[in-house]
């Protein structure tokens, strides 16, 4: 005799991963790495130093709604390698994104205002933001799949609205102290496409 418990190739696979192109809402919550470098504007502990030299920060991404919220994923932000610049450009571009995403910029927006909303004055201000993520996968060193964030999702794709919701204001602060977010109407925007190597799946130019 054989029935669905004697035969299990047709079970559901027990996969823990998030379908690649899924678009959520999430939290960034960086884990402070303890090193500091004034000199390259990295300041108050955020940043992690490999032995490698590969400098990097610690995220983690928290899905906020849908069908997979609370879901968790863990990735770098590379901010330098000692093999090059890539990682560290991918880095800033992730992080251009991400403050597009959650600050509601276009990233065709090159005004004055646009360009204020894409400084920050640590990366403490990264801390708790929320975006739009485009979930990715990649694989562990064990050749595992997991999954990733390479990309922010920015007002002009059709599902950001309806994802994002409205862009909390927030109290702004004096020019000459740097910028602090405040509402502001959404414009076009794209994709902002960059890559935040995972813990074990960073390229080899990071490690």
């Amino acid at each position: 005799m054989t029935g669905p418990w004697n035969d299990f190739n047709s079970a559901q696979s027990n996969t823990n991963v998030i379908p690649k192109g899924t678009i959520a809402k999430v939290r960034l919550t960086l884990r402070p790495g303890g090193f500091d470098d004034a000199s390259q504007g990295w300041t108050g502990g955020w940043a992690r130093r490999a032995t490698t030299g590969a400098v990097y920060l610690d995220a983690e991404y928290t899905v906020l709604e849908g069908l997979y919220a609370r879901r968790k994923i863990w990735s770098l932000i590379g901010l330098y390698s000692p093999k090059g610049p890539e990682w560290g450009n991918m880095g800033r571009g992730l992080v251009r994104g991400i403050l597009n995403s959650a600050r509601g910029v276009s990233d065709k927006d090159n005004s004055p205002e646009a360009q204020l909303r894409r400084r920050i004055n640590g990366f403490g201000d990264l801390d708790g933001l929320e975006f739009v993520a485009r979930i990715d996968i990649g694989q562990d060193t064990n050749g595992d799949d997991k999954n990733e964030i390479r990309a922010a999702v920015t007002p002009d794709h059709r599902d950001y609205a309806a994802v994002m919701g409205a862009v909390n204001p927030q109290t702004p602060v004096a020019l000459s102290q740097g910028y602090a977010p405040q509402q502001f109407a959404s414009a076009p925007q794209t994709i902002q496409p960059a890559s935040a190597p995972g813990h074990s799946g960073r390229p080899s130019w990071a490690k």
